[in-house]
Parts: C-alpha cells; sequence; structure tokens
C-alpha cells in the first residue's frame, strides 16, 4: 500500500500522467477512422464529459506515425459575443499558434514567408477564409488538415451560415488537396439544433457522432487503475453501483471515485464496501458543484421543462423522444433527458432524477405545520420504535392523513403542478423526517414507467417506498409485484406502495398482504380535494 502519485479529475482536461483515465479506444478508432476517410461530423457531446482530453487524443491517434496528416484543435467558445471581422481575425491567431506550437513534431518548416502568412493574412471574412486555408494547405505541403473544432456554439451568430456554407463548398469541391480534409464540429448541441433557418442546409454532408457515457468496463478500467497504483480494492457491488447510479456519465464516475479514494480517509488496508459507497453517494446528492449547478440551472429556465421532465419521472405512459421537439431538444442538449433503447424519454442518471425533483421542489410548501397531528409528543421522532426503528406503518399512514388534515389546500402549494403534487409533497415529508432522524434518502429508478422509489436508510435498515398515480385496478395489482421483484433484490421483506388518485370520486384504502414471502403495505391516497365551496 502507497501513496496515489495520480488523481481522478473532475475539474478539466485528464493526463495518464496526472490522473486515473478510460482509454476510450474503441471510439478513438471510430473517430480517427472516419477523418482518414476525409468525413466532416457533427460530433454532440455534453460538457463535461471528457470531450477536451477525448478529441486531443484522437488528434494524436490520427498523426501518430503518419505525417500526412496535419491536426488544428480550436475553441469558439469565448466568440460569441464578437463580431464577424474580429471573429476572423481571432480565428487566424487561433490557428497559428497552433502551427507554430509544435512544428518540428509535425516535420513542419516553418519558414520567414510562412511565419509571415500566419502573422498577418487578412482573414476577415468567410471569403477570404476559404483562400486563406487553399494558402494554409501550401505551406504545410498538401498535408491533410484536419480541425476540430470545440464548443462550436459558441460562433457568432452573424458568422454561422457563411462559415457552414464555406466548408460546405469545401467539401464538395472535386479538390484532392482541399483544405480542410476533415472537420469535426464538437458542441453540446448538434448542428441540426442551432437556431438558424435550415430551408437550404449549408452543412448537410455532415456525419454524426455522439461521445457515449462510460460503459461498466470502462469505469472498471479507470477504479482498476487505481487499485494496481495503490492496493486498495473496490468491492465488485461498488463499482456496479458507482455505473447504475451515475449511468457512467464521466463527471459523476469520477467525482463518486474521488469521494471515495481521496476525501473519506478510508484506510488503505479495507475494501472499499457499500457502506462507503452509501456516504459517498450521499454527500454527491446533496453537494453544490459546477457540474450540478449547471443542470439545475438550465432546466429551472423554462417553465414547460418541470412538466416533462415530472411527466417522464412520474407518469405511468411512456413518453416518446423527439429531437424535433423543442423541449425535448433542449433537455437532450443539457444532458438531461435521452432516449431510451426503446426511443422513449428517460432521465439520463438516478443522480440527476434526484437532483431535478429537488430543484422543483418548493423550498416552502406552506404545509409543514400540517405534517404531524395536534396531539404529537416527540415530533417525527414519535415514528421511531424503542428499538430505534423506523415505523414506517405508522410514518406513512401520518402522511395519509395529513393529506386529509391539509385538503384543498395541497392544491394551492405554489409552483408545483397540481398532477404531481402528491409526489412532492411526499417527497418533502419523508426528507424531512429523515432529515431530523439523521438518515438518508435517495431515488431509486428500475425498468418501469411512472414509479418514484424513496429509499431510506437508518442504522443500517433499508426502507422502499414506491410511488404512483392511479392508473387502473390492473397496473395497482401489477406495481405490487414490481415492488415485491425489486425488495428480493434488495435483499428487504417488506415494502410501501404509495398509489395518488386524481379521479374525481376516488377511493382510499389500505391494504396488507403477502406476496412470495415479503409484505406489501399498500395506501392509495385522494389527491384531488374538496374545496370547502364545493361541499356546499
Amino acid at each position: 500500500m502507497h501513496t496515489p502519485n495520480r488523481t481522478f479529475e473532475t475539474r478539466g482536461p485528464v493526463s495518464p500522467d496526472r490522473n486515473y483515465v478510460v482509454p476510450r479506444t474503441e471510439e478513438i478508432v471510430d473517430l480517427v477512422g472516419r477523418m482518414k476517410e476525409g468525413r466532416y461530423i457533427s460530433i454532440f457531446a455534453p460538457r463535461q464529459t471528457g470531450k477536451t482530453t477525448f478529441f486531443r487524443w484522437a488528434l494524436d491517434a490520427l498523426t501518430a506515425g503518419d505525417s500526412a496528416y496535419f491536426p488544428i484543435q480550436l475553441d469558439f467558445e469565448t466568440y460569441r459575443n464578437v463580431s464577424v471581422e474580429s471573429f476572423y481575425a481571432n480565428l487566424r491567431r487561433d490557428i497559428r499558434d497552433e502551427v507554430v506550437r509544435e512544428p518540428r513534431r509535425f516535420g513542419i518548416n516553418l519558414t520567414p514567408n510562412f511565419q509571415q502568412f500566419l502573422d498577418n493574412y487578412p482573414l476577415r471574412d468567410h471569403n477570404s477564409f476559404q483562400i486563406f486555408l487553399r494558402e494554409l494547405a501550401s505551406h504545410l505541403g498538401n498535408r491533410r488538415v484536419a480541425i476540430i473544432i470545440d464548443e462550436f456554439d459558441g460562433i457568432p451568430r452573424a458568422a454561422l451560415s457563411d462559415f457552414l456554407y464555406t466548408l460546405r463548398r469545401i467539401y464538395l469541391s472535386r479538390d484532392a488537396n482541399r483544405c480542410p480534409y476533415s472537420v469535426g464540429i464538437v458542441g453540446v448541441k448538434n448542428i441540426r439544433q442551432l437556431n438558424y433557418d435550415w430551408s437550404i442546409s449549408p452543412f448537410n454532408i455532415q456525419d454524426e457522432f455522439a461521445l457515449s457515457n462510460f460503459t461498466l468496463d470502462q469505469v472498471d478500467t479507470l477504479l482498476g487503475q487505481y487499485t494496481e497504483e495503490v492496493g486498495q480494492a473496490f468491492d465488485r457491488k461498488v463499482v456496479e453501483s458507482i455505473h447504475t447510479q451515475t449511468a457512467g456519465q464521466p463527471f459523476l464516475v469520477n467525482r463518486m471515485a474521488q469521494i471515495l479514494a481521496e476525501e473519506m480517509s478510508i484506510p488503505m488496508a479495507e475494501t472499499i464496501r457499500c457502506e462507503h459507497f452509501e456516504i459517498a453517494y450521499k454527500k454527491i446528492l446533496n453537494e453544490s458543484n459546477v457540474h450540478i449547478s449547471h443542470l439545475t440551472t438550465n432546466i429551472r429556465r423554462e417553465a414547460r421543462f418541470e412538466h416533462v421532465l415530472m411527466r417522464v419521472i412520474l407518469n405511468e405512459q411512456k413518453l416518446p423522444f423527439s429531437i424535433d421537439d423543442p423541449t425535448m431538444s433542449e433537455l437532450f442538449t443539457y444532458g438531461a433527458m435521452l432516449p431510451d433503447a426503446d426511443g422513449n424519454c428517460k432521465i439520463q442518471n438516478p443522480i440527476y432524477q434526484y437532483r431535478i425533483v429537488r430543484a422543483f421542489q418548493p423550498l416552502f410548501n406552506g404545509l409543514e405545520m400540517q405534517y404531524l397531528p395536534e396531539d404529537t409528543d416527540a415530533g417525527f421522532l414519535d415514528y421511531m420504535t424503542s428499538q430505534g426503528k423506523v415505523d414506517m406503518r405508522r410514518l406513512l399512514s401520518n402522511f395519509r392523513d395529513f393529506i386529509a388534515r391539509a385538503g384543498y389546500r395541497i392544491l394551492e402549494v405554489p409552483d408545483t403542478p397540481k398532477e404531481f403534487v402528491g409526489q412532492y409533497l411526499l417527497f418533502a415529508y419523508l426528507d424531512s423526517f429523515v432529515q431530523q432522524i439523521r438518515g438518508f434518502m435517495y431515488l431509486e429508478v428500475r425498468t418501469g414507467r411512472g414509479q418514484m422509489d424513496l429509499i431510506i436508510l437508518h442504522a443500517g435498515e433499508k426502507y422502499i417506498v414506491e410511488t404512483k398515480i392511479w392508473g387502473g385496478e390492473s397496473l395497482y395489482q401489477a406495481g405490487k409485484a414490481q415492488l415485491v421483484a425489486y425488495l428480493k433484490s434488495e435483499g428487504v421483506h417488506e415494502g410501501y406502495y404509495i398509489v395518488f388518485d386524481h379521479r374525481r370520486n376516488p377511493q382510499a384504502r389500505v391494504d396488507e398482504e403477502s406476496i412470495d414471502g415479503n409484505i406489501i403495505v399498500s395506501y392509495c391516497i385522494p389527491a384531488l380535494q374538496n374545496r370547502p365551496s364545493d361541499e356546499i
């Protein structure tokens, strides 16, 4: 056992010398193959997916042992608000910096004439840009120039169409020495998603490439590098849990590993186990970091986002994903929502799902004083047994009674879609309880729609609450079977099933039954409460 020489990186580009890395070998081979075929490629990659490092590696692989190619990596992030002329002036300087950085490595003779061209060529617009590229290729000995443009979304709107038309014209030319030979346009938006009049597509020759999240094997490889270096192992269940709860999102994977390996001070002689994972998971669910802040800020931009996101999380009915729908397209851009294998909407990972629900929870719902009955003795501690366990039956029965006590006022909770008010209030109610008993609650995502599973951990015990919206007797019973299957997978023998009934004539009910050796306690709670005026 010894102190690690490398770290898990969450703040920027990674280097194998300083950081544990996922090689992404297959993806690099794929992209390099397309570039060698001279493709012009639109590359979708949300922020903090490791794209800057990936594209640097891809360009290195393209030129490794092959002097026929010359790589140029650009970034348009800071150009959004500049003029067209300023954009092209900065573009010339960026290309010059790329060329002069390592000329010997690529066998480039940086003659005074070439240096003069790079320093002073009057690049002002798209017309001079095409001439500039032709002369650049000549100075480079007609090497095949491969350009990757990161953060392409930052291009000034006034320059966008002419810039793309110029690339299209170059691509469609019959010149064997066209420059650039290959282009990769990278952005958090696909080219089709940019706000542009596509009556005539300036870039309809594009080939699309998506930089995917880490697979389970890649997460295993990443963590295995740490184990090989310092000798501390990750329990296999922990590796699987990291991948499941992050869905392989690179920032989240590295952040979870960072907490476990670098911040928790787990003795090196100990294997990193599930109890350690639970502590780290609690931290990442509740911490403030740039990645999560970026997500929550973006999903709060438009009121329409809440309805779509919560429908995906809570409704039984599947919602087909369409990139042509403006709302879905934007949520896809932010990385919040993706199509699943069947083409339906899904939230990218459980961590996002938890933070999305939290983001839309009103800070105060105005009903907090109604959570507990008037004869409460010790607040939420009334719902702990004498053995220090959570009395889930009494706790959830009180929630049912709270909804009845609050009555029509649940429909007046601010900034809350009425169709989801039951789940919002249950989440807030249990969150208040968990905070008082110093427990931990998180959301679980599993196969199926319209179910939000709330998992409470306390004193080594796990309590599972599944919630749904009433969709009919058959679906009500099917939900119980789904819960039983989940309980068995988790080694838990009692589960709790909360169904909110939004019908005009709801039927309140409480059921307790044994199914395949598991106890299921079910509550069907009316969600449409009558106002006093409705009862007259």
